[in-house]
């Protein structure tokens, strides 16, 4: 089974515990404002089978140190599960920590075991909660946030660790009662591990520049140290 893979990176530190070979896959149907790949938007990338792909992780296994291994990225891996399920599977016969770093925009409630043999072999989600408020999601996104959140109780209820993450964009994201929110259904969940604040950065604006694109949030600035520090309390995440 081939996938569409964008690139690879090959000491991730900020995708999951340690350090890890992560896999950013091709496609996505978001259209994040904040997005800094759009390049994994449509097309593109290259094809490999799941086989040279988790060789090219494993030459780097001596590196996996403090819990790492290999995090698949985007792009939307769900959009690919079928070729992430079997490139798991590979890396889990080595004994490789696995991670699936996904939006959970594809899950369906209705549908609800379609990624179960994927999370089988999954050891860490981490679900990426672009924003609490459906309507301000869809501004956000172009999609409603419903199959995220059911997506979240899902992986709750079958017992998966979790870990949530959250863009700050001031004017967006950046708002007391959002956080208040978001920190309430966060507390709903039975299997989060680690929550993350990513503060909003504009380092792929450039990407958008080569792609004949406008960028959405020209202007916004990234959020203060203060900012940061206030959705961390809200989120209940100590220093």
């Amino acid at each position: 089974m081939t996938g569409r893979i964008h690139s690879f990176e090959s000491f991730g530190t900020v995708d999951g515990p340690g350090i890890r070979f992560v896999v950013f896959v091709q496609g996505c149907p978001m259209r994040c404002l904040y997005c800094h790949n759009p390049d994994t938007w449509t097309g593109g990338g290259k094809s490999f089978t799941a086989d040279e792909v988790a060789k090219t992780a494993l030459k780097y296994r001596s590196y996996f140190t403090g819990g790492g291994g290999v995090t698949v990225s985007g792009g939307e891996p769900l959009l690919q599960a079928e070729f992430v399920c079997e490139l798991f599977k590979i890396l889990k016969k080595h004994g490789v920590h696995t991670a699936l770093d996904t939006s959970g925009i594809l899950f369906d409630a209705n549908d609800a075991h379609k990624f179960d043999e994927l999370l089988s072999v999954t050891d860490l989600v981490l679900l990426d909660i672009k924003h609490i408020d459906d309507k301000e999601h869809e501004k956000l996104t172009k999609h409603s946030n419903n199959n995220v959140l059911a997506f979240a109780k899902y992986l709750s209820d079958i017992g998966k660790p979790t870990w949530i993450r959250h863009v700050l964009v001031p004017g967006i994201t950046d708002n007391d009662e959002y956080l208040t929110r978001l920190s309430e259904f966060i507390s709903t969940l039975k299997t989060v591990e680690k929550v993350e604040v990513l503060p909003y950065h504009n380092m792929g604006e450039v990407k958008y520049k080569n792609l004949g694109l406008d960028y959405p949030l020209k202007g916004t600035e990234p959020p203060t140290k203060e900012r940061v520090e206030n959705a961390k309390k809200f989120l209940g995440i100590k220093k």
